[in-house]
């Protein structure tokens, strides 16, 4: 229902962009009104959702004519949170049970590679550290004797058998010493005493975690420490699966704290989604060289967005969307006013709001006055229902 507005409204603050030579609010030459047919006449179907105004009405009701913003990807702002790196970080672990007597790292203490962090005593340590003594007794006395079997038979007095049983016998004691020394080593090793095993940081970094205290029994396979190098970390994401397809490894995140800001890329998209959330994984870097960044904290990242089908995303002001019957829309310019024309929202980025489909980018719309109009065509469907 085509309404007319009257000259009593009052005019709306602040246009995004005004349209070419000044702001004129005539719509483009190029461009045919929706609803209108090749021949400059408005169809039937035309007359639904249409506001007829002249230009000097437009002017009086300060309604801002402009075209959507097209030409960058867009954004999304959302909280995230600052994680160790996964390929930076590390668990270390017991590697058999017993009880911790020694722990030489705190929590934010800084570690190097191949130190003694833990030390855990118990029988099994004591096991295996008299097996590797035990072995190399083994060793030792096979090598006297194959040097003596050696010897022998050089002289004439032993058989060729002999030499070889010796041979043998050595080979097989050798490997036994390497094997358990091999398993005191995948323990930790070290440690000071033969009940004693020695556990070792794997890398160089920080103490992030340190969930056991001194004199604890623990299991084979708990967690002592976890190590994480800070120089670089990780931001944590959760993007809607719809927001998701338009971020692509390599995009840029801008990470905002407060008095700080910084870029990270992303590194990860999850091709599932979390079972608990509906929502998909996202992962980016952050160089962390200067330490300025906290695993744990909470940061808000607006993340850059990929263009669908080849095109750049499609913007407007937060201003020039209207909700009409439950459904948003944009007025934008015809030859006789404007065409309520539905669309489908995206994220907001700022006091921008990503249009997904509805417009092309190439209209002239309502920027601010959009209440106006809003207003306007429910007087004339009213006034068409009376």
């Amino acid at each position: 229902m085509k309404t007319i507005l009257t000259g009593g409204v009052l005019p709306f603050a602040l246009a995004l962009s005004l349209v070419a030579c000044g702001g004129s609010t005539e719509p483009a030459a190029d461009e045919a009104a929706p609803g209108a047919s090749a021949d400059g006449h408005e169809a039937d179907h035309g007359d639904e959702g249409a506001v007829t105004l002249t230009a000097d009405q437009i002017a009086a009701a300060g309604v801002q004519i402009g075209r959507p913003l097209t030409g960058g990807a867009g954004t999304i702002d959302l909280p995230a949170t600052i994680e160790g790196d996964p390929e930076g970080t590390q668990v270390v672990s017991a590697a058999i049970g017993g009880r911790v007597v020694a722990l030489t790292r705190n929590l934010g203490q800084s570690v190097g590679r191949g130190q003694t962090i833990a030390i855990i005593e118990s029988r099994e340590a004591a096991q295996l550290k008299g097996e590797v003594e035990a072995s190399r007794a083994r060793l030792a006395l096979a090598n006297s004797n194959l040097a003596r079997e050696q010897r022998l038979f050089a002289q004439r007095v032993s058989p060729e058998q002999d030499l070889i049983a010796a041979r043998t016998a050595a080979a097989e004691a050798r490997i036994a010493y390497r094997l358990a020394q091999s398993q005191v080593s995948a323990a930790g090793g070290g440690g000071g005493g033969l009940n004693r095993i020695g556990i070792v940081a794997p890398i160089a970094g920080q103490v992030i975690a340190r969930p056991v205290v001194l004199g604890q029994t623990v299991a084979a396979d708990s967690e002592l420490y976890r190590i994480a190098d800070l120089g670089r970390v990780s931001l944590a994401l959760n993007l809607k699966p719809e927001d998701a397809g338009r971020v692509k490894p390599g995009n840029i995140v801008t990470v905002t704290a407060p008095g700080r800001q910084a870029s990270a890329r992303i590194s990860f998209v999850s091709p599932a989604l979390d079972p608990q959330t509906r929502q998909v994984p996202v992962i980016a870097t952050l160089d962390n060289g200067g330490g300025q960044w906290r695993v744990g904290e909470p940061v808000t990242a607006s993340v850059q967005l990929s263009g669908s089908g080849g095109g750049s995303a499609v913007r407007v002001p937060t201003t020039a969307v209207q909700t009409v019957e439950g459904k948003p829309v944009v007025f934008v310019r015809t030859a006789k006013g404007f065409q309520a024309t539905p669309v489908t929202l995206g994220d907001a980025a700022g006091d921008t709001v990503i249009i997904r489909s509805g417009l092309t980018g190439r209209e002239q719309i309502a920027t601010t006055g959009s209440f106006t109009l809003k207003a306007e065509l429910g007087k004339g469907e009213a006034t068409h229902e009376d």
